[in-house]
C-alpha cells in the first residue's frame, strides 16, 4: 500500500495534479504512522530541530551564493579594467 500510494503520488505530482498528489502522500504518511507510531513520536519531538537545521543550511547556502556572485563580479570588472589599461 505504501509503495503503490507513493508511486501514484509521484505520478500525480509529475502530471501537475497537486491535490491528488497531496492526498496520496497523506495516505502514505498515515499508513507509515500507523505502522511505526514510536518513530513518528520521535520525529514529531525532533521536528523543530530539523526545521532549524534546514533553515541554517539555507542561510549558509544563500550567503555562499551571494559571496560567489560578488567574487565573480569583482573578478570580471578587474579583468575588464586590466584590459582597458594596457
Amino acid at each position: 500500500m505504501v509503495v503503490g500510494s507513493a508511486t501514484a503520488a509521484t505520478v500525480m505530482f509529475l502530471k501537475r495534479k497537486r491535490s491528488a498528489g497531496l492526498l496520496l502522500s497523506g495516505v502514505v504518511v498515515v499508513t507509515l504512522a500507523s505502522e511505526y507510531p514510536e518513530h513518528f513520536r520521535h520525529f514529531r519531538k525532533k521536528l523543530p530541530d530539523y526545521i532549524e537545521q534546514g533553515s541554517n543550511f539555507l542561510d549558509v547556502a544563500s550567503r555562499l551564493g551571494e559571496r560567489l556572485a560578488e567574487a565573480v563580479e569583482r573578478r570580471g570588472t578587474d579583468w575588464f579594467e586590466a584590459l582597458l589599461s594596457k
